[in-house]
């Protein structure tokens, strides 16, 4: 598949696209309180649009390991003017959220893309992103909530138990009229996992394709990074960057990114370079 229906737009999935990362709150991991403010996380969506951003995703609630659960009426507070202001900056524009409340609205304000962390298991979701004509999905793995997900990551294959996950939900979606090319798909780097199943997730990320769907992949400033190189999260920017093109060569479409303006110089010397982009190609002559 190598369009994503978004809202819209859609998306030429023929090589890597950035997903620049808007987090409106105080508490995320890698930039709490950063963005926290409606006049702070505008200048930000404007900044990733003017570093090539192919797509912007807003999110108001914390996705953290041991991160509290906000109310709908706050996360709409801190999501809706950032959303107005970003649609009329004519890129794709994501809303990072697993209430099915907060989706409606989003929609409502023109959002392209729902991101859901959960896969669109809250009440209602599902229907209600079946009754949209066109608005792009992405469906996460993970276990449990955000505040206790980390207590979850027992798996006997955590690689076939993300698959058989993802699998189903996209055949749900399917089976309620959704059409194929508005559905994307991401292994939930760190959602729910070990480091080591994180990492045997990337070694075997080519074996999710079979999926039939495109990869969407968020590494940047993760703890594993963290475990990996031992530096602290705001000193992982190399590691994110060669996590971002390890992830594109084993076929990922969809890099979801803090740092946009390196992802994309790194991708533009890879490709110049003519390394390989996705299991299935080889470097050019």
């Amino acid at each position: 598949m190598k369009v994503w229906r978004t809202g819209r737009f859609e998306i030429d999935l023929s090589s890597p696209r950035v997903m620049g990362i808007v987090n409106v709150t105080p508490d995320s991991f890698a930039d709490g309180g950063q963005h926290a403010h409606t006049l702070q996380a505008i200048a930000h969506v404007e900044r990733l649009r003017d570093e090539g951003a192919d797509i912007v995703d807003i999110g108001g609630e914390s996705s953290r390991p041991g991160a509290q659960a906000v109310p709908v009426e706050e996360e709409l507070a801190r999501v809706l003017p950032v959303l107005r202001h970003a649609v009329r900056l004519g890129l794709p524009v994501s809303v990072d959220t697993r209430r099915t409340a907060v989706m409606q609205v989003a929609l409502d304000e023109g959002a392209d893309i729902i991101n859901d962390i959960q896969a669109l298991r809250d009440v209602g979701a599902e229907e209600l992103l079946a009754r949209h004509p066109s608005a792009g999905i992405c469906l996460m793995h993970m276990r449990g909530e955000p505040a206790s997900m980390q207590q979850a990551v027992h798996y006997v294959d955590v690689l076939t138990e993300v698959s058989t996950f993802l699998q189903a939900r996209s055949a749900r979606m399917l089976a309620l009229g959704v059409a194929h090319e508005r559905i994307v798909l991401d292994p939930g780097i760190g959602f729910a996992k070990t480091a080591e199943q994180n990492l045997q997730l990337h070694r075997r990320q080519s074996d999710m394709l079979a999926l039939g769907f495109p990869l969407l992949v968020g590494w940047s400033r993760k703890s594993t990074l963290g475990t990996i190189t031992g530096r602290p999260v705001n000193e992982r920017l190399t590691a994110s960057v060669a996590a971002a093109l390890a992830s594109a060569m084993y076929g990922a479409r969809i890099l979801r990114v803090h740092d946009v303006a390196a992802t994309i110089d790194a991708l533009k010397v890879w490709q110049a370079f003519g390394m390989p982009i996705g299991p299935d190609t080889t470097p050019s002559p």
